[in-house]
């Protein structure tokens, strides 16, 4: 089964969010928690990849090109992953 690449999603929690909050996390885990929940979000035959780039298998790729992956991404409850994983 081939994979199309479909976009770049930018998941990872921004320095800006971390400095707002004021406390020290494990940020590799806050950004495989991320990727983790927002992968579990999508449809069956869609993925993220660590580095961001998202695929689908062939027969999925126009559902996969209509995700709104703001919507996605704004619905994830980062503070309680934050939570999580504090040092």
């Amino acid at each position: 089964m081939s994979h199309v690449e479909i976009t770049t999603v930018s998941y990872t929690v921004s320095a800006d969010y971390y400095a707002t909050v004021g406390a020290d996390f494990n940020t590799e885990a806050v950004d495989d928690a991320v990727l983790a929940r927002l992968n579990s979000m999508l449809p069956k035959g869609v993925v993220v990849h660590r580095n961001g780039k998202a695929y689908a298998d062939r027969e999925m790729e126009a559902e996969a090109r209509a995700i709104d992956w703001n919507v996605l991404l704004k619905s994830i409850d980062v503070d309680q992953i934050l939570a999580e994983h504090g040092r």
